[in-house]
């Protein structure tokens, strides 16, 4: 067996003589691959059925990887074209303990394929990163998904991930991260990037936003999300998106606990660029204070509101969302009258949405479980 291949059940290509159906399943089209290498002795070999996949799915069970080390020092270019024949867009590695060389190293490999793609996700990256490529060798990836992957590096991990990844990077998508507080100093610009996603991860807070939306780092970004990500006030958001130099177009605090901004805080100067603002499932029963002057759309959607707010109340908008709130429907629980109750419309109560997870979350898990 030649080394290369050992490294590539990442990507997964791994040409051995002997091809189990198992732990491997590919759909009948040969788009979609899924693997789950929970076994203690795992059919590898297995991975060979997802060559010609277009989606690859790959659970490693919470084994370490450290075996494929072996192979982590080869010369890519010796199977740059059989990775550039692969019909790989979309990756996701999930369930393992992975070395942060061999990271590099998969980066590396997934560099002269057609990637658009990568999901990471309930991984522990340990040991020492390896050195800075002296140019950007990975993937030209388009969207780039995290879900509870930790770093042996700390907050100099999307530094050195960031690093391997060709410019144009359009989405980056962080939940449960461990940690989030970036080394600003050391990020590189994303240039291209449009949306940044940091749902999920409900010990961020207005302070943790301000350390992870390093100033200038994200010139393009159009798109903030920050579904369940311990928000309290939009008012913070402000503070924390004026420090970063930040122009987003749509802001997205749903299933956040808002409250209303203390008396005595500083104010804040919305951006010009924003249009879009969704504060749904916020368990709000007024409107903050404070909101931008203009908006195209306000969703308030599923909140705790008793009365239709006031013209005064509400910015100058376009496109306002009241559905599932109790002043809509009389035969919702009086939350001021049964403390016991919630006071929230039930359609919205049963919703999928609200409860225990964003909406990035739910809709992906709908999709297939990439994330």
């Amino acid at each position: 067996m030649v080394r290369a291949p050992r490294l590539l059940l990442l990507l997964p290509v791994l040409c051995v003589s002997e091809i189990s159906l198992e732990p491997c399943e590919v759909d009948d089209d040969d788009f979609r691959c899924f693997c789950n290498f929970t076994d203690p002795q795992p059919e590898w070999s297995s991975a060979f059925q997802c060559i010609s996949a277009v989606e690859v799915e790959i659970h490693g069970g919470g084994r370490s990887l450290e075996q494929f080390l072996k192979g982590a020092d080869t010369d890519p270019k010796e199977y740059a074209d059989m990775v550039k024949a692969l019909r790989l867009r979309r990756l996701t590695v999930a369930s393992a303990q992975v070395p942060a060389v061999l990271v590099g190293a998969f980066l590396r490999a997934l560099g002269y394929s057609r990637l658009k793609e990568l999901t990471l996700q309930d991984l522990e990256v340990t040991g020492a990163a390896p050195p800075p490529p002296l140019e950007t060798t990975g993937p030209a990836l388009s969207t780039l998904i995290l879900r509870n992957v930790s770093w042996a590096t700390g907050g100099a991990w999307l530094t050195e991930l960031h690093q391997w990844l060709k410019p144009g990077l359009k989405v980056l998508r962080i939940a449960q991260a461990h940690p989030l507080a970036f080394s600003c100093a050391q990020l590189r610009t994303f240039p291209a990037l449009t949306t940044l996603d940091l749902s999920d991860n409900p010990r961020l807070g207005e302070h943790g936003l301000t350390a992870a939306l390093c100033p200038h780092k994200f010139p393009a970004l159009r798109a903030l999300v920050l579904r369940n990500a311990g928000i309290e006030t939009p008012n913070g958001v402000c503070l924390a998106m004026a420090v970063a130099g930040v122009q987003p177009q749509h802001l997205d605090l749903s299933r956040n606990s808002l409250r209303a901004t203390a008396p005595g805080a500083p104010g804040c100067v919305w951006p010009s660029t924003l249009n879009s603002l969704n504060l749904s499932f916020a368990g709000l029963e007024q409107v903050p204070k404070g909101l931008p002057a203009r908006l195209s759309v306000l969703d308030l959607r599923c909140n705790r509101l008793n009365r239709e707010p006031r013209p005064e109340e509400l910015p100058k908008v376009s496109n306002l969302t009241l559905d599932g709130n109790p002043f809509l429907d009389p035969e919702a629980p009086n939350y001021q009258e049964d403390p016991t109750k919630s006071g929230v419309v039930p359609a919205c109560a049963h919703s999928a949405l609200a409860v225990g997870m964003s909406g990035t979350f739910a809709v992906l898990q709908r999709v297939g479980g990439f994330v």
